[in-house]
């Protein structure tokens, strides 16, 4: 026996239903999360992806601003740049204060957290201060920071001088300054603090939050306990926060190992290139000194380390995610 046949709708419609499938395509996850995550790709393809495979033909090849034909020439871009000692003084100084700096925000971090989960008179008001270097756009911050240490007019000597830390100031003039970003030891030093208070807020909100996340029973039964502040401090606090620590770390370690701003404001790279950093250095290199293939060859020393970065933050994501 034949199954029966379809009943058609009069004047040749389709059957009601027969259009769902089609009617509801983007209900379906598999074509809605594609289509929602097309944007995101294109982004990073257009502002991330193009400009970094230019990037590896640029430091492959000898283009500069005057030829900007690409030809190949192999390693002679890298060879070049690993003799020559200013990008080893960047090298350096990169590693230098995105480490140093971290070190420094992990510490005063956790105090000004702790400082912070207190109850005390004008707790808004000192985090609004502590806050405003993060919300500040990073260039207004370094010209203030430029100012303040300005070689004649510094009001950070001034009050050296006041407290009688430097010589005072005579009819024949102003006593004697520091001279901050006028020698290589004290330039270093300016932009590890700069660094440092830039990168302080956020280490500080991030470990605020953890804090605010520590259960109260946990802390209830360590007061019960008779648990002094500096055995919860060491015993309970801090092994509770280390994940969070290591995000604001990693946080911290790749907004300041890619930071060209600080030391493009604040020394120019300076004095005699004591102070530069790679990202200056490969700007200075390929942009103001026209050859772009030197400069995107020293860029290129980033990449390492910031994979290394995600690839930590990634794993943690995924500790998070499964614990």
């Amino acid at each position: 026996m034949s199954a029966p046949a379809a009943t058609a709708s009069p004047r040749g419609r389709p059957a009601p239903g027969a259009g769902i499938e089609g009617r509801y395509l983007l209900d379906r996850e598999g074509v809605l999360g594609p289509l929602m995550l097309l944007p995101v790709v294109v982004y990073i393809v257009a502002l991330v992806g193009f400009p970094f495979v230019l990037a590896i033909l640029y430091s492959f090849s000898d283009v500069n601003v005057g030829d900007q034909s690409l030809d190949l020439i192999g390693w002679d871009n890298f060879r070049a740049i690993w003799q020559n000692g200013t990008f080893r003084t960047a090298l350096g100084n990169t590693f230098l204060f995105t480490f140093a700096s971290q070190i420094l925000v992990l510490i005063l971090a956790n105090v000004l957290a702790l400082v912070l989960s207190a109850d005390f008179h004008g707790k808004r008001l000192v985090r609004f201060l502590i806050l405003l270097p993060w919300t500040t756009p990073i260039a207004l911050g370094v010209i203030g920071w430029l100012w303040l240490l300005h070689p004649i007019y510094s009001p950070i000597d001034a009050t050296l001088r006041m407290v009688g830390l430097l010589g005072p100031d005579t009819l024949c003039g102003p006593g004697r300054n520091v001279q901050w970003l006028a020698k290589a030891d004290t330039a270093r030093l300016s932009v590890l603090l700069v660094h440092v208070w830039r990168t302080l807020p956020l280490a500080t909100t991030i470990l605020l939050a953890g804090l605010s996340a520590i259960p109260q029973d946990v802390k209830d039964a360590a007061n019960i306990d008779g648990a002094s502040f500096w055995r919860q401090v060491w015993y309970i606090r801090i092994p509770l926060l280390l994940p969070i620590m290591a995000v604001a770390v990693l946080y911290g370690m790749v907004f300041t190992f890619t930071d060209m701003t600080v030391v493009y404001i604040l020394t120019a790279g300076g004095p005699t290139d004591s102070t530069q950093v790679l990202a200056s250095y490969a700007f200075y290199k390929g942009i103001s000194g026209g050859d772009l293939a030197q400069g995107a060859a020293i860029a290129l020393f980033l990449f390492p380390a910031l994979v290394g970065v995600a690839v930590l933050m990634l794993r943690m994501a995924r500790r998070t995610e499964t614990s």
